[in-house]
């Protein structure tokens, strides 16, 4: 339950209903209604997401992201979102898996003042890479991808930084998928692709490295 007084939570719990995802504590909920507040105010003077309505970043970035956190899998200790621009899905796979530390790498100045200053705002243990991803010199249990310029490029550098017996998760649609798997290296094993809420057929791909 949310608390009626705090209507960005209460919409935001609508929409996981709507789109069947298990809904968000209050004490959680609460921290997306500031997190969207940030945002707003950020992208009022800075570029950080096309979207600027308040539904718009709640129906989209906000319900892909947690669709996403849940259906990360278990035993995941540290998550790369790569190239974060304004923290999707990292932030709220932050807010909803606590257990999970997370690296944000975003390489753009204005994004990356943002991600930090999100992370101080929320009391989120978050580490900013202020640099290019394909810098980091340590893998991963998980990395995610979601709308990074040239995205096959992108997912080519990132299966480097998973560490073995870790995860590629790459947030696409039905009909790029195909096309980014001819970028990853073929060891990766990938299950069934999870559907994500919106529209365009949005899915989660999970790639799972093997140990050897």
């Amino acid at each position: 339950m949310t608390d009626e007084s705090n209507p960005t939570a209460v919409r935001l719990n609508e929409l996981l209903d709507a789109a069947r995802v298990a809904p968000l504590d209050l004490p959680t909920a609460d921290r997306f209604g500031t997190y969207l507040a940030l945002l707003l105010r950020w992208n009022a003077r800075t570029n950080l997401t096309a979207i600027r309505d308040d539904e718009g970043i709640l129906s989209r970035h906000f319900l892909q992201s947690i669709a996403c956190a849940r259906a990360l899998p278990g035993g995941i200790a540290r998550l790369l979102d790569f190239g974060s621009g304004a923290g999707f899905p990292g932030i709220p796979i932050a807010l909803c898996r606590p257990e999970i530390a997370v690296v944000l790498a975003e390489s753009q100045g204005k994004k990356a003042a943002f991600l930090r200053e999100a992370a101080r705002t929320l009391s989120l243990p978050i580490e900013v890479h202020s640099a290019r991803a394909e810098t980091l010199k340590t893998g991963f249990d998980c990395v995610t991808l979601r709308a990074v310029d040239h995205m096959g490029l992108a997912v080519q550098a990132a299966t480097g930084l998973v560490a073995p017996g870790g995860w590629l998760a790459l947030m696409t649609t039905v009909e790029g998928l195909d096309g980014l798997k001819t970028f990853i290296d073929p060891r990766f094993e990938f299950s069934a692709s999870v559907a994500m809420p919106g529209e365009g057929r949005p899915v989660l791909a999970l790639g799972h490295r093997p140990t050897l």
